[in-house]
């Protein structure tokens, strides 16, 4: 697949999960369960509408970005909004949050839980996150859950980032990589780099993306397997990727889940 086909794809497969179709975990355990295992507090998961959390994460960036009442936070990939409206009760009234996803159906979704659940401090903007639709310097807090591994440009993503941050702003993301190298059947297939597997890259290289777009301090920590996939998973996406597998080979051979920081400096 070229790029313009993956990204295809991806848009293809979100639309569909966002109007009741499965994707990464949709279809397997309970989203709410599946929160709390990645690292969502019971009292976390009341704050936000339950039709917002689609199962689609990897770990929970806003407990990472430490939010403080009265900023701004950008979340890259927001989906349905959950990550935003739980960064949204943390920012308060004096504070805003905006989503930007490249999905009109998660859009759409999003602004609809946001005008019924009452949140007047959170938007959704309609864009691709290689290009985003955000003023210079205008956020001081980026997040992003397990969705950056979907681009095709994922250093054009953390030089977007950089450029869109305040100096001084913050980088707090959640998304997953890889141990070793994926084997090339599943880098060439549909399934897999749509399931947030195809398009993962090793450890080291996501580091060295984030730091070439200019920020420093720059972690990034492991913090365990994927929790997308399992033997259980009636994820078609999933299925197709296990089936892709080795005999013996497990997805937590290749990929983990990984928290991602950085900050960029004050002029």
């Amino acid at each position: 697949m070229n790029q313009t086909n993956k990204r295809d794809a991806v848009r293809r497969a979100y639309a569909q999960i966002a109007t009741g179709g499965c994707g990464c975990g949709t279809c397997g355990p309970d989203p709410q369960t599946l929160a709390q295992s990645i690292g969502y507090s019971k009292q976390e998961l009341s704050e936000a509408p339950e039709e917002a959390n689609l199962g689609l994460g990897c770990g929970n960036p806003t407990a990472l970005a430490g939010l403080r009442a009265g900023e701004v936070v950008l979340d890259l990939g927001s989906g349905a909004g959950f990550d935003c409206f739980l960064a949204a009760r943390q920012v308060g009234p004096t504070g805003r949050v905006i989503g930007v996803d490249m999905t009109p159906e998660m859009i759409e979704r999003a602004r609809t839980l946001a005008q019924k659940h009452g949140f007047t401090n959170v938007e959704f903007r309609l864009g691709e996150i290689e290009h985003l639709p955000i003023a210079d310097e205008s956020v001081d807090v980026i997040i992003s859950n397990c969705v950056i591994n979907l681009s095709t440009d994922k250093l054009q993503v953390f030089r977007e980032a950089y450029r869109v941050l305040r100096p001084g702003g913050r980088l707090a993301i959640s998304d997953i990589a890889l141990r070793k190298e994926l084997p090339q059947r599943i880098r060439e297939s549909v399934a897999a780099y749509v399931g947030c597997v195809g398009g993962a890259v090793l450890i080291d290289e996501y580091q060295r993306m984030v730091k070439a777009a200019g920020f420093r301090d720059v972690r990034v920590t492991v913090k365990g397997g994927s929790t997308c996939i399992d033997s259980n998973t009636q994820d078609p996406l999933g299925q197709a990727i296990l089936e892709a597998l080795g005999e013996g080979e497990t997805v937590e051979d290749y990929i983990v889940s990984v928290s991602v920081e950085g900050v960029k400096a004050r002029e």
